[in-house]
Formats: C-alpha cells, structure tokens, sequence
C-alpha cells in the first residue's frame, strides 16, 4: 500500500468510486466529454465542504485522461493574477496533445471588494476558451459571482449522509487491517456532518493502533485547535456543575444560533423527564430572545447571557447526571437551512436574469414575474424552451423551475 496520507492514498480514482454524487457526477462526465456541444464552457460545481466536488473533478480527468491544471482562486484572486495563471493555461496546448480541464477551486475566497475585477477578468476568459473550466464553490449565488452564474452550468453536489459516510470508513478500515466496532464506525460517520475528508482524517488519527472502539472516540483530537461541537455538548450534558459547563463552547467554533439548533436536535435524547426537558428549553428560548435584543440593540454585552443560558442553564436543569451513552447528532434543520437558503438563492439568479431582459428591478422580477414563468415551465414545455434561451438560463435553474 502506498504511504502518504489516507485522503490522498484513498482518493478516488475515476468517477464511479465518487460515493453518493451520482447525479452531480452524470452531469459532469457530460459536460467534459462533450464540451465540443456545450452552450456555455464553464461548469461551477457546489456543495458542502467535504463531499467530493474537486475529487471528483479529478477523478474525471484520470478517466478520461486529460491533464488537469488546478488553481486554488484563494491564492489567485485579483485581476492581474487571473489573468496571467488562468489566461496563460487557456492560451497553452496540453502535453502530448491530451484534453485539458481548467479547475478553480475554492472560488469562494474571491474577495467581491479586495479583489476587484478578478471575477470580470475570470468571466471574459471563460468566455473565449478553447477548454473546460470548472469552479469549486460552497455557495455559487452570491452577488459578486452573477456575472460567472451567466457564463457557467451548475452542478449541485449533495451533502453526504452518514451512512454514505460510513461505507467509505468501512473500506477504508478493511484495506489498512484495522480491527473496527461497527458502533463506534457509525458514530465517527454521523459525527462529521457529512463532511467525508473530515472523516477520513480523524479516522487516521484514531487508529494507530489498528484498532477503533467507541471509547477512542472520546479521545478525538482538536480539529483546527478548536473543540467540537460533540465535545460541547457532553460537557454540558453530562454535568450538572454550572462551572464545569460554563465554559463548554469557548472554543468551539460555531455562531450561537447553529448551538441552539444542537441544542434542540439531541436534548430529548439525553434529557428522558419531562420538567427537566421544560427547564431545559425555557433557557434555550432566553437564549434566543436575548439573541434577537442584540441584533435590534447591537448591544453585544447580551453574549455573556446567552452563553450562560445555553451552558449553565441547560446543565442545572435535570436533577441529576445522566450515565447512558447518548450518541448526539449534527440537526437537520442546519442542513434544511442551508438547503432552504440554495433554493432562495436560485430563485434571486433567475430573477436577476429576469430583471436584465425586462429591464426591471430584481424584486420586482422575483415577486411578479417568476411565479408565471414557474407555471409556464411546470405547464408548457414548447414555450418554455423559449423563454430558457431568450433568459440565457442554465440547466439547473431550468430544473428548479420544472420541479
């Protein structure tokens, strides 16, 4: 077996070893191997951190055997320097006159303000290359990307589940030998909330040994130097000293409103007595009220209160510590929230196409606008077909006004 670190041994090597993107994956063999036909000759790929999107990008240029020139758009943002890496590679023949796919990842560190005119430059070179050109994105439809949106299909990539998750680990423990609790496998899986490089990664660190136990899981090293959101929550539900817990989320890495939707998602699975389970959201509640007092007040002074709430507060209301094993869980309202704020945003890019061709306000196009041209495409396909060109709409947003 080859040394190295395992998310770069266990990498995927072409498409079909990309886990749970079958959709998104279709879409992108398609666009490369017949990018001759595309309309437009860029392709932004998004999605969560950590669900394949630039492996699979690289997976595809094994495939299909074609040199991949990948640029990380966080080093190169600004104008000048898209211009000669980006602009230098379009203008260059590939080796051995293979195929050559462009990849910019994280282009979601392209500074809207500081790096004024990278996205102009990037959106004038897409516009005349002779190669593919796909973006890693988290999150494609902020402002300052429109003008890539219009030269550019989208690809969404999927967060992936736990036990998509959990079925790579599985692999993974199976070609390093290594002696697993399939519990305690579960457990790692669900805990990084669908982000697969993270998982592979504790998973590394945790088995030296050769061996995984859901007691190691307890001793699950700082990642970034920061505590987890888990660990959070068990200092907090697994005491009812309000000084141990009061410092619980110091350093975690999280805003305040995604620890109170933590909160809620797992405390009915530790807390089992209704008057504690009362208690318990009564503090998370003056959480939230105090929450909203500082976005109306912009008195930050009420974070101390709101800590306190979701700690101390939160610990002091069973009567008693809790000694079951809870195995707690990222909610699935972060990931509808997120989901919910994809579909808003899909529906603002229409609606800014809207506005450019009617010569209307994006408000006026999303409000009074877009709920005919939905009932057109979900109704008349021969007129929708149309209005898709006339609109200069890509395949996903077609999809979403189809759905």
């Amino acid at each position: 077996m080859n040394g190295g670190p395992w998310v770069k041994r266990y990498e995927p090597k072409s498409l079909k070893e990309i886990e749970g993107q079958e959709k998104g994956v279709a879409r992108l063999r398609d666009f490369v191997a017949n990018f001759s036909k595309q309309k437009k000759k860029a392709l932004i790929v998004y999605g969560p951190v950590g669900c394949g999107k630039s492996t699979a990008v690289k997976g595809l240029a094994n495939e299909l055997n074609c040199e991949l020139l990948e640029i990380n758009a966080s080093d190169t943002r600004n104008a000048e320097a898209i211009e000669s890496i980006v602009g230098n590679a379009l203008k260059q023949k590939s080796f051995f006159f293979q195929g050559k796919i462009i990849m910019l990842d994280e282009i979601d560190g392209i500074s809207g303000q500081e790096d004024r005119g990278g996205v102009s430059v990037l959106a004038k070179l897409i516009e005349n290359s002779f190669y593919p050109i796909i973006m890693i994105a988290n999150n494609p439809f902020d402002k300052k990307f429109s003008e890539l949106r219009t030269r550019s299909e989208l690809v969404e990539f999927e967060l992936l589940n736990s036990l998509q998750v959990f079925n790579v680990l599985k692999k993974i423990c199976e070609k390093e030998n290594i002696e697993f609790d399939e519990m305690a496998l579960k457990m790692l899986a669900r805990m990084v909330g669908g982000d697969l490089r993270a998982a592979i990664n504790d998973l590394e660190g945790l088995t030296t040994g050769k061996k995984l136990t859901k007691e190691m899981l307890e001793n699950l090293s700082e990642r970034e130097k920061t505590e987890s959101v888990i660990q959070g929550l068990t200092k907090v539900f697994k005491t009812t000293d309000p000084l141990v817990a009061i410092d619980a989320f110091e350093r975690v890495d999280e805003d305040k409103d995604k620890l109170i939707l933590w909160l809620d998602e797992n405390l009915p699975k530790e807390y089992t007595k209704p008057h504690e389970l009362a208690k318990a959201y009564h503090y998370l509640s003056l959480a939230d009220i105090f929450g909203k007092r500082i976005m109306r007040r912009q008195d930050w002074r009420y974070l101390v209160y709101i800590n306190s709430f979701l700690t101390a507060g939160v610990a002091v209301s069973k009567d008693k510590k809790y000694d079951n094993f809870v195995s707690y869980r990222p909610t699935t309202r972060i990931l509808k929230l997120w989901q919910a704020n994809m579909r808003y945003q899909k529906r603002k890019a229409i609606a800014e196409k809207i506005a450019l061709k009617t010569h209307c306000s994006a408000k006026k196009a999303l409000q009074g606008t877009l709920p005919y041209l939905k009932v057109i495409f979900e109704k008349n396909k021969k007129d929708a077909k149309g209005l898709a060109d006339f609109l200069d709409l890509s395949k996903e947003e077609v999809g979403w006004l189809e759905a």
